[in-house]
C-alpha cells in the first residue's frame, strides 16, 4: 500500500523559513510528478508547485521566487523549502505524488494527511 508520509510543517514568523519534506512509501512501480498542494480555511485546495520525474518545474504565481521544490528519486522524496513566507502562506500543505504501482495499472494521484503551516507574528 502507497503512503505519502509529509513533515515539516509548524509556526514561523512572517518572512521567516520553513522547509517541507514527504516521503512515499510502499511497493509501487513508478512515480511521475509530486508536488504541493495547500488549503487554507473555507478556501479551496490550489497547487503551490510541481516537479516532474525529470526536474522540470511548475510554481502558482504568489510563491514563485520564494519557494523551490525539489526531489530525489532514489529516496522517492519530495522537499518544498518556503522562504520569505507571508501570513497568506498560512495553510495546511499537502504533498501528492502520481504513482503507478505495477507497470499494468495506470497512473494515480495519492496524497499525503497534510502539515500545517501557519505565519504569524
Amino acid at each position: 500500500q502507497v503512503q505519502l508520509v509529509e513533515s515539516g510543517g509548524g509556526l514561523v514568523q512572517p518572512g521567516g523559513s520553513l522547509r517541507l519534506s514527504c516521503a512515499a512509501s510502499g511497493r509501487f512501480f513508478k512515480i511521475n510528478d509530486m508536488g504541493w498542494y495547500r488549503q487554507a480555511p473555507g478556501k479551496r485546495r490550489d497547487m503551490v508547485a510541481t516537479i516532474a520525474g525529470g526536474g522540470g518545474t511548475n510554481y502558482a504565481d504568489s510563491v514563485k521566487g520564494r519557494f523551490t521544490i525539489s526531489r530525489d528519486n532514489t529516496k522517492n522524496t519530495v522537499d518544498l523549502q518556503m522562504n520569505s513566507l507571508k501570513p497568506e502562506d498560512t495553510a495546511v500543505y499537502y504533498c501528492y505524488a502520481d504513482i503507478r504501482t505495477t507497470a499494468w495499472d495506470p497512473f494515480r494521484d495519492y496524497w499525503g494527511q497534510g502539515t500545517q503551516v501557519t505565519v504569524s507574528s
